[in-house]
Protein backbone atom coordinates (compact mmCIF):
# COMPACT_ATOMS: atom_id res chain seq x y z
CA UNK A 1 0.00 0.00 0.00
CA UNK A 2 1.68 3.38 -0.71
CA UNK A 3 1.40 4.54 2.83
CA UNK A 4 0.57 8.36 3.87
CA UNK A 5 2.46 10.84 5.23
CA UNK A 6 4.22 13.91 3.81
CA UNK A 7 7.72 12.53 3.58
CA UNK A 8 6.58 9.26 1.94
CA UNK A 9 4.42 11.07 -0.64
CA UNK A 10 7.31 13.05 -1.43
CA UNK A 11 9.93 10.81 -1.89
CA UNK A 12 7.50 8.64 -3.84
CA UNK A 13 7.04 11.95 -5.87
CA UNK A 14 10.47 12.63 -6.19
CA UNK A 15 11.43 9.19 -7.20
CA UNK A 16 8.87 8.69 -9.33
CA UNK A 17 10.27 11.35 -11.63
CA UNK A 18 13.72 10.31 -11.52
CA UNK A 19 12.23 7.23 -13.20
CA UNK A 20 9.86 9.37 -15.72
CA UNK A 21 13.24 11.44 -16.75
CA UNK A 22 15.52 8.15 -16.90
CA UNK A 23 13.44 6.02 -19.81
CA UNK A 24 11.16 6.84 -22.65
CA UNK A 25 7.48 6.01 -23.33
CA UNK A 26 8.00 2.59 -24.55
CA UNK A 27 9.52 1.94 -21.44
CA UNK A 28 7.93 3.81 -18.71
CA UNK A 29 5.57 1.31 -17.49
CA UNK A 30 8.04 -1.38 -17.04
CA UNK A 31 10.39 0.60 -15.50
CA UNK A 32 7.71 2.18 -12.84
CA UNK A 33 6.15 -1.58 -12.39
CA UNK A 34 9.98 -2.49 -11.16
CA UNK A 35 10.26 1.36 -9.22
CA UNK A 36 6.59 0.19 -7.20
CA UNK A 37 8.06 -3.53 -6.16
CA UNK A 38 9.54 -1.47 -3.03
CA UNK A 39 6.16 -1.02 -1.52
CA UNK A 40 5.55 -4.93 -1.42
CA UNK A 41 9.12 -5.78 -1.39
CA UNK A 42 9.09 -3.93 2.45
CA UNK A 43 5.57 -5.16 2.95
CA UNK A 44 6.73 -8.83 2.64
CA UNK A 45 10.17 -8.22 5.02
CA UNK A 46 7.80 -6.37 7.40
CA UNK A 47 5.20 -9.26 7.14
CA UNK A 48 8.11 -12.02 7.81
CA UNK A 49 10.73 -10.44 9.47
CA UNK A 50 8.71 -8.30 12.52
CA UNK A 51 6.00 -11.49 13.74
CA UNK A 52 9.24 -12.96 15.48
CA UNK A 53 10.84 -9.79 16.57
CA UNK A 54 7.61 -8.53 18.48
CA UNK A 55 7.19 -11.85 20.07
CA UNK A 56 8.30 -10.50 23.47
CA UNK A 57 6.83 -7.27 25.37
CA UNK A 58 9.34 -5.11 23.98
CA UNK A 59 9.35 -2.93 21.15
CA UNK A 60 12.44 -1.56 20.81
CA UNK A 61 14.30 -4.32 18.18
CA UNK A 62 11.20 -4.32 16.15
CA UNK A 63 11.76 -0.43 15.94
CA UNK A 64 15.46 -0.80 15.43
CA UNK A 65 14.64 -3.31 12.30
CA UNK A 66 12.54 -0.10 10.91
CA UNK A 67 15.26 2.29 11.92
CA UNK A 68 17.83 0.47 10.31
CA UNK A 69 15.61 -0.40 7.25
CA UNK A 70 14.89 2.70 6.65
CA UNK A 71 18.40 4.43 7.06
CA UNK A 72 19.76 1.97 4.54
CA UNK A 73 17.02 2.66 2.17
CA UNK A 74 18.03 6.19 2.55
CA UNK A 75 21.67 5.90 1.80
CA UNK A 76 21.67 3.64 -1.00
CA UNK A 77 18.92 6.50 -2.37
CA UNK A 78 21.38 9.49 -1.69
CA UNK A 79 24.49 7.52 -3.50
CA UNK A 80 22.56 6.06 -6.27
CA UNK A 81 19.43 9.04 -7.18
CA UNK A 82 20.26 11.26 -10.08
CA UNK A 83 18.05 13.50 -12.00
CA UNK A 84 17.90 12.79 -15.93
CA UNK A 85 19.26 14.75 -18.54
CA UNK A 86 17.07 17.77 -19.77
CA UNK A 87 14.83 16.30 -23.04
CA UNK A 88 15.02 17.45 -26.31
CA UNK A 89 12.33 20.57 -27.29
CA UNK A 90 10.86 17.93 -29.35
CA UNK A 91 10.49 15.59 -26.72
CA UNK A 92 9.56 17.82 -23.87
CA UNK A 93 6.26 18.71 -26.28
CA UNK A 94 4.24 21.62 -25.54
CA UNK A 95 3.85 23.60 -22.23
CA UNK A 96 0.43 22.07 -20.46
CA UNK A 97 -1.34 23.79 -17.54
CA UNK A 98 -0.46 23.03 -14.08
CA UNK A 99 -1.74 19.86 -12.95
CA UNK A 100 -4.19 21.69 -10.14
CA UNK A 101 -5.87 23.12 -12.70
CA UNK A 102 -5.95 20.04 -15.05
CA UNK A 103 -9.63 18.42 -15.03
CA UNK A 104 -7.95 14.73 -16.03
CA UNK A 105 -5.21 15.16 -13.32
CA UNK A 106 -8.28 15.47 -10.89
CA UNK A 107 -10.04 12.70 -12.25
CA UNK A 108 -6.85 10.50 -12.38
CA UNK A 109 -6.12 11.52 -8.78
CA UNK A 110 -9.23 10.50 -7.32
CA UNK A 111 -9.78 7.21 -9.36
CA UNK A 112 -6.66 6.40 -7.66
CA UNK A 113 -7.97 7.56 -4.52
CA UNK A 114 -10.79 4.82 -4.98
CA UNK A 115 -8.88 2.07 -6.44
CA UNK A 116 -6.77 2.29 -3.34
CA UNK A 117 -9.54 1.06 -1.09
CA UNK A 118 -8.67 -2.75 -1.49
CA UNK A 119 -4.74 -2.21 -0.29
CA UNK A 120 -5.89 0.26 2.60
CA UNK A 121 -8.50 -1.70 3.95
CA UNK A 122 -8.49 -5.30 3.02
CA UNK A 123 -4.68 -5.59 2.81
CA UNK A 124 -4.29 -3.61 5.55
CA UNK A 125 -6.16 -5.80 7.77
CA UNK A 126 -5.65 -9.09 6.17
CA UNK A 127 -3.23 -10.27 9.16
CA UNK A 128 -6.24 -8.64 11.72
CA UNK A 129 -8.94 -10.61 9.92
CA UNK A 130 -7.48 -13.90 9.80
CA UNK A 131 -6.35 -14.07 13.07
CA UNK A 132 -9.51 -12.41 14.67
CA UNK A 133 -12.46 -13.71 12.98
CA UNK A 134 -10.69 -17.00 11.30
CA UNK A 135 -8.55 -18.12 13.97
CA UNK A 136 -5.64 -18.49 12.17
CA UNK A 137 -2.35 -18.14 14.34
CA UNK A 138 -1.00 -14.53 14.05
CA UNK A 139 2.23 -16.16 12.42
CA UNK A 140 0.65 -17.96 9.40
CA UNK A 141 -1.97 -15.13 9.17
CA UNK A 142 1.75 -12.44 8.24
CA UNK A 143 2.80 -15.53 5.65
CA UNK A 144 -0.77 -15.15 3.83
CA UNK A 145 0.52 -11.29 3.65
CA UNK A 146 3.92 -12.18 2.86
CA UNK A 147 2.32 -14.10 -0.13
CA UNK A 148 0.50 -11.38 -1.59
CA UNK A 149 3.21 -9.18 -1.28
CA UNK A 150 6.02 -11.32 -3.40
CA UNK A 151 3.48 -12.40 -5.48
CA UNK A 152 2.64 -8.57 -5.60
CA UNK A 153 6.16 -7.71 -7.06
CA UNK A 154 5.34 -10.07 -10.43
CA UNK A 155 2.01 -8.53 -10.67
CA UNK A 156 3.38 -4.36 -10.73
CA UNK A 157 6.07 -5.45 -13.03
CA UNK A 158 3.87 -7.25 -15.37
CA UNK A 159 1.12 -4.16 -15.43
CA UNK A 160 3.42 -2.13 -15.92
CA UNK A 161 5.02 -4.32 -19.20
CA UNK A 162 1.07 -4.41 -20.16
CA UNK A 163 0.38 -0.81 -20.53
CA UNK A 164 4.12 -0.28 -22.01
CA UNK A 165 2.62 -3.63 -25.15
CA UNK A 166 -0.23 -1.93 -25.28
CA UNK A 167 0.53 1.55 -25.79
CA UNK A 168 -1.81 2.94 -22.89
CA UNK A 169 -1.60 3.14 -18.81
CA UNK A 170 -5.57 3.85 -18.78
CA UNK A 171 -6.79 1.04 -20.06
CA UNK A 172 -4.87 -1.86 -17.92
CA UNK A 173 -5.46 0.53 -15.43
CA UNK A 174 -9.48 0.32 -15.75
CA UNK A 175 -9.46 -3.32 -16.60
CA UNK A 176 -7.09 -4.01 -13.03
CA UNK A 177 -9.72 -1.73 -10.77
CA UNK A 178 -12.74 -3.50 -12.70
CA UNK A 179 -11.05 -6.89 -11.93
CA UNK A 180 -10.53 -5.65 -8.16
CA UNK A 181 -14.11 -4.99 -7.67
CA UNK A 182 -14.63 -8.33 -9.00
CA UNK A 183 -12.08 -10.26 -6.58
CA UNK A 184 -13.35 -8.49 -3.77
CA UNK A 185 -16.56 -9.31 -4.05
CA UNK A 186 -15.82 -13.35 -4.05
CA UNK A 187 -14.36 -12.30 -0.86
CA UNK A 188 -16.88 -10.99 0.38
CA UNK A 189 -18.83 -13.79 -0.63
CA UNK A 190 -16.14 -16.27 1.16
CA UNK A 191 -15.18 -14.67 4.64
CA UNK A 192 -16.81 -17.60 6.08
CA UNK A 193 -15.90 -20.77 3.44
CA UNK A 194 -13.22 -23.30 4.60
CA UNK A 195 -9.53 -21.57 4.71
CA UNK A 196 -7.97 -23.91 1.70
CA UNK A 197 -10.91 -21.48 -0.87
CA UNK A 198 -10.33 -18.78 1.08
CA UNK A 199 -6.56 -18.29 1.36
CA UNK A 200 -6.30 -18.13 -2.28
CA UNK A 201 -9.23 -16.40 -3.08
CA UNK A 202 -7.16 -13.61 -0.41
CA UNK A 203 -4.00 -13.83 -2.31
CA UNK A 204 -5.04 -13.80 -5.96
CA UNK A 205 -7.42 -10.30 -4.75
CA UNK A 206 -4.46 -9.15 -2.76
CA UNK A 207 -1.42 -9.41 -5.30
CA UNK A 208 -4.17 -8.20 -8.39
CA UNK A 209 -5.27 -5.27 -6.10
CA UNK A 210 -1.54 -3.61 -5.97
CA UNK A 211 -0.93 -4.11 -9.34
CA UNK A 212 -1.74 -1.14 -10.40
CA UNK A 213 0.22 2.01 -8.70
CA UNK A 214 3.40 1.92 -11.23
CA UNK A 215 0.38 2.41 -14.21
CA UNK A 216 -1.36 5.82 -12.23
CA UNK A 217 2.13 7.00 -11.86
CA UNK A 218 3.17 7.15 -15.54
CA UNK A 219 -0.79 8.28 -16.54
CA UNK A 220 -0.21 11.19 -14.02
CA UNK A 221 3.52 12.33 -15.06
CA UNK A 222 2.81 11.55 -19.32
CA UNK A 223 -0.26 13.55 -18.85
CA UNK A 224 1.17 16.26 -17.22
CA UNK A 225 4.70 16.64 -19.55
CA UNK A 226 8.13 16.37 -18.77
CA UNK A 227 8.43 19.85 -16.44
CA UNK A 228 5.56 19.43 -14.38
CA UNK A 229 5.70 15.66 -13.69
CA UNK A 230 6.84 15.50 -10.21
CA UNK A 231 3.76 18.07 -9.24
CA UNK A 232 1.31 15.62 -11.01
CA UNK A 233 3.26 12.86 -9.25
CA UNK A 234 2.42 15.21 -5.74
CA UNK A 235 -1.21 15.50 -6.81
CA UNK A 236 -1.75 11.82 -7.62
CA UNK A 237 0.11 10.52 -4.58
CA UNK A 238 -1.51 13.19 -2.22
CA UNK A 239 -4.70 11.87 -3.20
CA UNK A 240 -3.13 7.98 -1.85
CA UNK A 241 -2.16 9.42 0.90
CA UNK A 242 -5.80 11.22 2.11
CA UNK A 243 -7.31 8.24 0.97
CA UNK A 244 -5.17 5.58 2.62
CA UNK A 245 -5.08 7.47 6.04
CA UNK A 246 -9.02 7.75 6.20
CA UNK A 247 -10.51 4.60 4.68
CA UNK A 248 -8.97 2.06 6.53
CA UNK A 249 -10.48 4.13 10.03
CA UNK A 250 -13.59 4.01 8.22
CA UNK A 251 -13.58 0.74 7.28
CA UNK A 252 -12.77 -0.57 11.10
CA UNK A 253 -15.92 1.47 12.24
CA UNK A 254 -17.39 -0.19 9.70
CA UNK A 255 -16.87 -3.16 10.46
CA UNK A 256 -17.52 -3.34 14.05
CA UNK A 257 -20.65 -1.99 13.25
CA UNK A 258 -21.72 -4.89 10.56
CA UNK A 259 -19.57 -7.44 9.91
CA UNK A 260 -16.38 -8.69 7.63
CA UNK A 261 -18.67 -9.67 5.38
CA UNK A 262 -20.18 -6.48 4.60
CA UNK A 263 -17.13 -4.33 4.94
CA UNK A 264 -15.82 -6.26 2.10
CA UNK A 265 -18.89 -5.97 -0.13
CA UNK A 266 -18.17 -2.09 0.63
CA UNK A 267 -14.81 -1.81 -0.44
CA UNK A 268 -15.64 -3.63 -3.57
CA UNK A 269 -17.46 -0.37 -4.55
CA UNK A 270 -14.41 1.71 -4.19
CA UNK A 271 -12.44 0.17 -7.55
CA UNK A 272 -15.78 -0.05 -9.32
CA UNK A 273 -16.11 3.62 -8.60
CA UNK A 274 -12.83 4.26 -9.47
CA UNK A 275 -13.51 2.09 -13.01
CA UNK A 276 -16.45 4.37 -14.00
CA UNK A 277 -14.61 7.50 -12.84
CA UNK A 278 -11.47 6.57 -14.70
CA UNK A 279 -13.39 5.30 -17.79
CA UNK A 280 -14.08 9.43 -18.62
CA UNK A 281 -10.28 9.55 -19.72
CA UNK A 282 -8.80 8.97 -22.73
CA UNK A 283 -5.66 7.65 -23.04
Amino acid sequence: MERSGNRVTAVNSASGRAVMHWFDVRQRGLALGIRQTALPIGGAAVALGLPPLGAATDPKPSLLALAIGVTVGGVVGLAVLREGSEPTPAARGARRATPLRDRGMWVLSIGSALLVAPQACLIGFLVLFLHDHRGVATESAALVLAAVNLLGIGTRIGAGRWSDLVGSRLGPLRRIALASAVLVTCCALLVSAPLVVLVPALVLMGCVTISWNGLSFAAAAEAAGHARSGSAIGLQQTALAVSGALLPVAFGAFVAATSWTAGFAAVALFPLAGWRLLASLTG
